[in-house]
């Protein structure tokens, strides 16, 4: 619970409803109402004179609706964050909320345990937000959008996180799509996701994204690669992540080699402040470029007794590879209550514990991944979503810079080397 009041302006142009949003909101200590506005204009004045934490903006409204007051509203109060409602819950609507800047979607009706447990969540999910964005009172007067956005660009180079699994069909492109969605959102900064599973790479149906542009044009224009070709290369998805597919042809990853491959995945990392590469299940020369440059590898299983074998085996070649078993994060997926190897054995077999487990739950993973819609987005109450947004929280505070006292002790702890260069010679040693 946060230590000071959630602000919260309700927009709705039905007075009845707005009336009703502040009676499930009544009896909540730590939100209080600042405002109510009935259509969008309206909202963009009182969002940039209160500058609340939270806007409940209703969808369809006259004069101006939601999507285009959240528009606004990003421009006027940059650190508020808007959840969005409606009584329609078609994709369409999801999507565009999303492009909008919603962080949140809420079905009419939602009971009171609902609407408070979304306004909680987003408010989490903006902390860092608030703590790098400064608020419009303090921007000085004649600075530029633009400027502003120069004075956030990170100053120091993205960090990799590479999905891996010595399995297949362990759900590690499911994961590694909502993983990245879960550190945008719990990050607000820039994202991007790779898909590196250069053959049958399933990224671009997840996301429901149409592209024809791929890793096989990024390795093959190396020398002109900056941030504008980036750009235009990659899909930008409702939710603000950027995404490079895989190639369209499962013949067409013959034309990238390890060298372009790393050298793609660099560049994305001088321009991004996290990079999630999701990738298949051989240890070539590919996916060990990768690792090379991976600051954490996120290792995807099942609690079945081939799966915790191949695991095993992959904790090896990484203690061969040198590469330092505490940024190694477990990941038991498809858990079933009762059924099937105890997590907590696979651990005391693995002697590594687990950073999330995942519930199996076919039906609801199944139905977003046809509609093209990540969990997280779809329903962000239901568990698998909530355990990648806690997921995406864990990697971003095991990655946040040391103090130079604290790096120093840990250097001396563990020392590794510099850099692991030659990972698949060293391999097949």
């Amino acid at each position: 619970m946060p230590s000071e009041s959630i602000s919260v302006l309700i927009v709705d142009d039905i007075p009845e409803t707005r009336e009703n949003l502040r009676k499930l909101l009544y009896f909540e200590p730590d939100i209080e109402i600042v405002g109510t506005a009935e259509n969008g204009r309206q909202a963009i004045d009182k969002a940039r004179t209160l500058q609340p934490n939270i806007i409940l903006m209703d969808i369809n409204m006259p004069d101006m609706d939601g999507i285009t007051a959240s528009q606004e509203i990003g421009k006027v109060a940059p650190r508020t964050q808007v959840i969005m409602m409606s009584v329609q819950s078609e994709a369409d609507y999801l999507r565009r909320s999303m492009l909008a800047g919603a962080m949140d979607f809420l079905t009419k009706p939602f009971t009171s345990e609902e609407l408070s447990s979304s306004i909680h969540r987003v408010y989490e999910m903006g902390a860092s937000r608030r703590a790098s964005t400064p608020s419009i009172a303090s921007i000085p007067a004649g600075s530029s959008g633009a400027s502003l956005a120069a004075d956030r660009r990170p100053s120091k180079r993205g960090k990799l996180l590479l999905v891996y699994s010595p399995k297949g069909g362990t759900g590690c492109s499911m994961l590694a799509s909502n993983l990245a969605i879960a550190l945008a959102q719990v990050t607000s900064k820039q994202v991007a996701l790779i898909d590196a599973s250069l053959q049958f790479g399933d990224v671009n149906v997840l996301l429901n994204l149409q592209s024809s542009l791929s890793m096989v044009d990024a390795t093959s224009r190396l020398s002109e690669l900056d941030a504008d070709l980036v750009n235009a290369l990659t899909t930008l998805h409702p939710s603000g992540l950027r995404v490079l597919p895989a190639p369209p042809t499962p013949v067409a990853f013959e034309r990238i080699s390890p060298d372009g491959f790393k050298r793609v995945v660099s560049k994305f990392l001088d321009q991004f402040d996290y990079v999630v590469l999701d990738t298949w299940s051989y240890l070539d020369d590919i996916v060990l470029a990768g690792i090379d440059l991976a600051e954490r590898i996120l290792v995807v299983m099942t609690p079945e007794i081939p799966s915790v074998k191949s695991t095993k085996q992959f904790f090896e070649i990484a203690e061969a590879l040198e590469f330092p078993s505490q940024r190694i994060d477990l990941i038991l997926n498809k858990v079933i209550p009762r059924d099937g190897v105890r997590p907590d054995q696979i651990e005391e077999n693995l002697k590594h514990v687990f950073a999330a487990r995942l519930d199996f739950e076919p039906k609801g993973v199944r139905q977003t991944i046809n509609q093209g819609l990540p969990l997280v987005l779809a329903q962000p109450n239901h568990p698998i979503s909530q355990s990648c947004l806690r997921l995406a929280q864990y990697e971003v505070t095991e990655l946040e810079p040391k103090p130079a006292e604290e790096l120093e002790e840990v250097m001396i702890a563990n020392p590794e080397p510099q850099r692991r260069a030659g990972l698949f010679g060293r391999l097949k040693k």
